[in-house]
């Protein structure tokens, strides 16, 4: 049964209510003085304190998805294997089918009324690195008035460790857009959803990290590459937009500022202004002190010419600890450069944040990209 089976999280709340039923009416029983008896206490609470940490931590695992696998949570994923079965675009880049998943949209059977999501296998020819993305293809790119159409697209990323099915699982990116179709507030765009961590368990900040994952490679030249020899999405600046929460934010305006030339708008739900140093990143940096500054991103408005591009950000009052910052990167902002931001009254780094801000950011992304 996989981690984030319903059937496992019942059998660990089962066992969590057995083991304390269990220990209250076993308790008159150990209360003697022995060492069996106080061994058995230990036993029961030690057992019961575990079931029941066990349990709470599945629930929010399966809220939040921090992790996909008992392979994800005990860092034992692995790269993907050989790969079969491509299918080849006209400039040789490779995408390779993995299936399609069912999405909660009305008419999400049909794809000219709910649109689809396909699951694809993006293979990096300049990184090589390979990684799973889930992408929405929308209900206009299976209508006849719109075959000859190039759609728009936009990057959704995670945060770190993450899950890319909780793009369309929890927060609902797909519906989200669907609903703002519909209410003609945003342009039919292509959702291609992913995971920041495509070199796993590591936590690469979408960097290219000497002498290891070439990250930011892969998202900047790869991705793109892929998933326009096989979509018909444009392929310059202006059609493509990245997102993000968390790491994902951190990532967002990271390579937009830095490859104004692949993503023209990024949008940060509570991101980071610069890449943390610790035990899931490793050294990103091969200890290069300037390689870290233009991976900072408070430095590089300070210090490099401002990029054409436009930059959502978001914070909250209360409840964000990179308020401050936010407002920092907002202020340093200079032109060309455009910025706009979602200031919460109150909210904390959470999927129910950032549920609050995704329908305002994709309307705000739609109305920068263009087709």
């Amino acid at each position: 049964m996989g981690l984030t089976s319903k059937k496992v999280l019942l059998l660990a709340v089962l066992v969590a209510v057995a083991l304390f039923v269990v220990t209250i009416w076993l308790w008159p029983r150990l209360s003697k003085g022995n060492w069996r008896a106080v061994l058995g206490r230990i036993g029961l609470l030690l057992a019961t304190q575990i079931s029941l940490f066990a349990a709470v931590g599945l629930i929010a695992n399966n809220s939040f998805g921090f992790y996909a696998s008992w392979a994800d949570l005990f860092g034992q994923e692995q790269a993907p294997g050989v790969v079969t079965n491509y299918q080849t675009g006209p400039n040789g880049t490779k995408l390779q089918m993995l299936g399609s998943e069912r999405i909660s949209i009305p008419g999400g059977s049909r794809p000219k009324k709910g649109g689809r999501v396909e699951k694809v296998l993006v293979r990096g020819e300049q990184s090589e690195i390979s990684s799973p993305a889930y992408v929405y293809l929308p209900p206009q790119y299976f209508q006849a008035k719109y075959a000859k159409k190039k759609f728009p697209a936009a990057v959704v990323l995670t945060g770190y460790p993450g899950t890319a099915e909780a793009l369309y699982k929890k927060l609902a990116y797909p519906q989200t857009q669907h609903n703002l179709l519909k209410n003609h507030k945003m342009q039919p765009t292509i959702l291609v959803m992913m995971r920041p961590t495509v070199a796993p368990p590591r936590d690469t900040e979408c960097v290219d990290v000497p002498g290891g994952p070439q990250t930011e490679t892969f998202f900047t030249r790869d991705l793109r590459a892929n998933i326009a020899s096989h979509y018909r999405v444009g392929t310059s600046a202006k059609n493509w937009g990245i997102m993000g929460d968390s790491t994902g934010g951190y990532c967002a305006l990271k390579m937009t500022m830095r490859h104004s030339n692949a993503f023209s708008t990024a949008v940060a739900l509570s991101g980071e202004y610069k890449a943390p140093i610790d035990a899931t990143t490793g050294d990103l940096f091969a200890g290069n002190p300037q390689l870290a500054l233009e991976n900072n991103l408070l430095w590089r408005q300070r210090n490099r010419p401002a990029p054409p591009v436009n930059l959502l950000v978001t914070s909250s009052k209360v409840g964000e600890h990179n308020y401050k910052q936010t407002l920092r990167f907002i202020q340093q902002t200079k032109s060309p450069s455009r910025i706009a931001s979602i200031i919460l009254d109150s909210g904390g780094h959470n999927f129910n944040t950032w549920r609050r801000e995704i329908p305002a950011a994709l309307e705000w992304m739609g109305g920068h990209l263009r087709a």
